[in-house]
């Protein structure tokens, strides 16, 4: 299952109206971001660097967002739903940038950003199941484990750019993992766990990749082999070598 963010359902479409709505939330919850800060989202006067944007928001609690557009209208949704998970994604990134001698991105960093960007909580009460996913064994976990996946399985996105694909979702459409295990599903019970995971996350090769359309339940066609057969979307494990 992935979860929709239901405070979408507050919300005028994107535009002017959007960014007062996405305020007026953000007060009536008390969001605030890893320094205690009120969180508030302001209109740019121009494109920010990634740094840039990472620190604003560190130092003054202000998220630059563009209301007129669903990226970043999402990307604050995601600090309204996940507002715990969100300042910590923030303040890796502040800490990273301190330990960063140049101007390059470093693993580290590049890591959050994928979360940030493409990332979902892989919650799951069998720690086999990740496994199988990790290992792209994709007929054992999403045909053979069908079952336990659906019953002891959650996916949450939390990547904005990913929510924005899903508004018109295609074939290889596809998250990065953060696995989370818990007794429970609950996205806001496993929220604390993301944010303690956050802190052994130090490349990019430690996210799985998800293609969104295996996830059962997503496509009516997916409970057949033949689904998981185009290696172009369900693509199997790399080679020892490679």
């Amino acid at each position: 299952m992935i979860d929709t963010l239901g405070l979408a359902r507050a919300l005028p479409a994107p535009g002017p109206d959007c960014l007062g709505a996405l305020n007026a939330l953000a007060t009536a919850r008390g969001t605030t971001q890893a320094r205690g800060l009120p969180l508030r989202f302001f209109i740019p006067d121009g494109r920010l660097s990634a740094r840039d944007y990472e620190t604003h928001i560190l130092h003054t609690g202000q998220v630059p967002t563009r209301a007129d557009t669903w990226h970043d209208v999402l990307n604050a949704l995601v600090w309204l739903r996940f507002p715990r998970f969100k300042a910590a994604l923030n303040a890796a990134h502040g800490e990273a940038l301190v330990l960063e001698t140049d101007a390059r991105r470093g693993r580290r960093r590049d890591a959050l950003t994928v979360l940030d960007e493409s990332g979902l909580w892989l919650i799951s009460r069998d720690p086999a199941l990740p496994d199988l996913l990790a290992g792209r064994a994709w007929n054992t976990l999403f045909l053979e484990a069908r079952a336990r996946v659906e019953t002891g399985m959650r996916f949450v996105v939390v990547g904005h750019a990913l929510l924005e694909k899903a508004l018109a979702p295609y074939p290889s459409m596809t998250g990065k993992c953060l696995t989370l295990i818990s007794a429970s599903l609950d996205p806001d019970a496993a929220e604390a766990l993301a944010v303690t995971a956050l802190a052994a996350i130090d490349t990019p090769r430690q996210l799985a990749p998800l293609p969104i359309q295996g996830i059962p339940g997503w496509d009516a066609a997916n409970s057949d082999a033949a689904y998981y057969a185009n290696k172009e979307i369900f693509r199997p494990a790399p080679s020892a070598s490679s």
